[in-house]
């Protein structure tokens, strides 16, 4: 079983709601005409990341339903995302929709970059994965993926894929951190980060490092450059993915849980301190 997952890699336009629904839409049925199960959108595309959007103006689900529509005319599933209607203060979220047109699951950023101005926001508190067309699908935004512990939890939840609405430059280092999320939890992974100098670098990574002879494989199954806007494709082989996670060792195999217990500890001290900390 092949699940094709088409990656969006460029900018929407702040604000400008029509305009960037009518980019959805466009690359949801360039993406259907090429076989991918689902298309991935860079984060708060539907809006544009800004900041200064009230809750009142914020998205609720009904605002998306147009997509919803269009999901499931083409037959294409979305990750749809936008700054969205919480209780009190904007949400930065994902909604996964099925090639039915279904929402069937919205997540919102639980680490909202709280030492910038992302500290207006409501953090979502929850980690969540939905099942889309027999695939496991977690959903984690931007900031989320520089803590191991995002990954891990889809990954106890039964995540298979890992899908990544992203909107920032320097790139590297959370290429890397990817990958490593990737293989440390034997769950795929893919990125979509809008194009722009020192940005772009819209990813997917393989769970599978090593080959059945214990060679190790390069686990890159997308990598684009920085300046290309478009869209681009990430095949992954679930039967060999669910294969080696029958198999090989990392993910929930033979962890010692029972040392983990200062992950729960949420105090915070030197040289970690910084102004605007939540718990």
């Amino acid at each position: 079983m092949i699940f094709k997952a088409a990656v969006l890699q460029i900018k929407s336009v702040s604000r400008a709601y029509d305009q960037n629904i009518k980019t959805i839409t466009d690359k949801m049925t360039e993406a259907r005409k090429n076989n991918a199960d689902i298309l991935l959108l860079p984060e708060c595309f539907v809006t544009g990341y800004d900041l200064t959007i009230s809750n009142e103006q914020a998205l609720t689900e009904t605002d998306i339903q147009p997509l919803c529509d269009k999901a499931g005319k083409l037959g294409i599933g979305l990750v749809a995302t936008a700054l969205t209607r919480g209780k009190i203060s904007p949400q930065n979220s994902a909604y996964v929709i099925g090639k039915d047109g279904r929402i069937l699951m919205k997540y919102s950023k639980v680490h909202t970059c709280d030492f910038a101005d992302e500290k207006v926001l409501e953090s979502g508190t929850e980690f969540s994965v939905c099942d889309f067309d027999g695939v496991k699908i977690g959903i984690m935004i931007c900031y989320d993926r520089e803590y191991p512990e995002s990954a891990r939890i889809l990954m106890l939840r039964g995540a298979e894929i890992i899908l990544v609405p992203n909107d920032c430059e320097s790139m590297r280092p959370r290429l890397q951190a990817l990958s490593t999320r990737a293989y440390e939890n034997m769950c795929a992974v893919a990125m979509a980060n809008p194009n722009g100098s020192n940005a772009g670098n819209s990813c997917a990574y393989s769970p599978v490092c090593w080959d059945k002879n214990g060679e190790c494989i390069d686990n890159t199954l997308l990598l684009a450059d920085a300046e290309t806007e478009g869209l681009f494709y990430a095949e992954f082989d679930m039967d060999i993915i669910r294969s080696y996670r029958e198999h090989e060792m990392m993910g929930n195999t033979f962890r010692r849980v029972s040392a983990y217990k200062d992950l729960l500890d949420d105090n915070i001290e030197y040289p970690f301190v910084r102004d605007g900390q939540k718990h």
